[in-house]
């Protein structure tokens, strides 16, 4: 099962049976007592997990932007047929793509993107277009490009927008794109790029960030790290092949990677669970000590890292000349006229596009079990129990629901190792109240397939 089918489960219909019984249940004044508790401190649960809508604007406009392109392009209006060939699909009109051998992507002539906002070095140092830098990231080359890096945004985007939020992810998006494009301008200067995919490689940099700041609330994290790490050097590995601007793909995933430990970081479960505990208790931090300091360490970085790239940028200064290896993180040959150049970039591009989707879904696979904030968060409608020891638990109390929640996400054989694992960890962590949670299925009348005693083996 996979982690959104999990965040619908406790957003939607766990949440709302909660509310229906706790309206409905006993008339005992503890009873009562403890089903408002614990139904607020469910709530403020869900509030942690969002419903995708920027992502999909995104994609919204990206398609909008595109079609506005192809209408200002006009093949069949610039082209002369005889010397440069037909436009190709005639039948759309003035939407009709450039040749194949123009452009292979099914798209507009490197002209129209130049005039509507690409990338060009000289245009913003010389003719101080500084809005090339954002307009770049919404224009793409063709059909074959805009598809594949929509797919990549929405395989990656909506997955952290549902779990971060629309601010964070939004930010993310276009600080990285942002980067990617101020990078590229800096080392490449003889030809214009369009596209996405710095931004996209922020996203998979802000996904690498996130597991490494929240590194003790996840199983499965070795693999997830791994995982992780492949896509995201072959991604860049595609990067020195000949024609591939890899300056924009470097630029986005540092500014992704940097914006994920400033942006991404999850509250430890004590702060969390702040309201249930004794008045005179001791309250931890909301984050840990390492958090805190790689939050002010990227921080710095990223202030540093654009200042100084800016300015670079708008003295005209080439950044070749200050990094003398540098040209070997990207391989652009440029041959030919502009158009050929600029085309055979942004087929790499697009295959660059499919391969992130390819090996994403790899990494959805192998990182899908359930992880422990899930778990946390259905504990928490058991928290006066946890805390307190009482009242006890009964079947079809919130706590209990959220017990059968977590029998039926354990039914998968990976999600029941995992919630296992996590149980065993709170269990650790939280020693004075490891009774209560180990008992929390018997009271519950749920088997969860595993019995919680130090002696567990949650390898099942």
């Amino acid at each position: 099962m996979s982690r959104e089918d999990i965040e619908r489960g406790v957003g939607g219909g766990g949440g709302g049976g909660v509310k229906s019984r706790g309206n409905s249940s006993n008339n005992n004044g503890n009873s009562n007592s403890y089903l408002s508790t614990s139904t607020y401190v469910i709530e403020d649960t869900e509030a942690h997990y969002w419903t995708s809508w920027l992502v999909p604007m995104f994609v919204v406009a990206n398609v909008a932007v595109f079609i506005v392109v192809m209408y200002i392009n006009n093949c069949p209006k610039h082209l002369h047929t005889r010397i440069e060939g037909k436009c190709f699909a005639r039948f759309l009109g003035r939407f009709s793509f450039e040749p194949l051998k123009d452009n292979p992507l099914f798209g507009p002539s490197s002209a129209t993107l130049e005039k509507l906002g690409a990338l060009e070095w000289t245009k913003i140092v010389h003719k101080h277009q500084g809005w090339r830098l954002i307009t770049c990231i919404w224009l793409h080359a063709g059909v074959i490009h805009l598809v594949a890096n929509m797919l990549s945004l929405v395989f990656i985007g909506i997955r952290l927008e549902q779990q971060f939020g629309f601010v964070r992810i939004g930010v993310i998006y276009l600080l990285s794109g942002f980067g990617g494009s101020v990078l590229s301008s800096l080392f490449i200067r003889n030809n214009i790029s369009v596209g996405a995919s710095g931004a996209l490689f922020g996203l998979l940099g802000a996904m690498l960030s996130e597991l490494i700041t929240n590194w003790s609330i996840y199983t499965n994290k070795a693999a997830a790290l791994i995982t992780l790490m492949v896509i995201i050097a072959i991604n860049l590995a595609i990067g020195i092949l000949p024609h591939v601007d890899n300056f924009a793909h470097i630029g986005g995933f540092l500014s992704g990677f940097l914006l994920g430990f400033v942006l991404l970081p999850r509250p430890q479960y004590s702060w969390l669970e702040r309201r249930n505990l004794p008045s005179g208790a001791g309250l931890k931090s909301k984050y840990k000590v390492y958090q805190y300091a790689l939050w002010l360490v990227s921080v710095a970085l990223l202030i540093v890292g654009f200042t100084v790239a800016l300015v670079m940028l708008f003295k005209g200064k080439n950044g070749n000349d200050h990094c003398h290896w540098c040209h070997y993180l990207s391989c652009l040959l440029l041959e030919g006229g502009p158009n050929q150049v600029f085309l055979k970039m942004e087929v790499q591009k697009g295959l660059n596009g499919w391969l992130i989707l390819l090996f994403l879904s790899w990494a959805l696979a192998v990182a899908a079990d359930v992880d422990c904030t899930t778990v946390t968060g259905f504990l928490t409608a058991c928290s006066t129990f946890i805390n307190y020891g009482t009242p006890d638990p009964l079947p079809g109390s919130p706590c209990c629901d959220s017990m059968m929640s977590l029998d039926v996400i354990g039914e998968s054989g990976n999600n029941k190792r995992s919630i296992c694992q996590c149980l065993m960890g709170l269990i650790t962590t939280y020693s004075s109240n490891s009774t209560a949670i180990a008992t929390l299925p018997g009271f519950c009348g749920v088997n969860l397939g595993f019995v919680l005693d130090p002696n567990t083996d949650c390898s099942l």
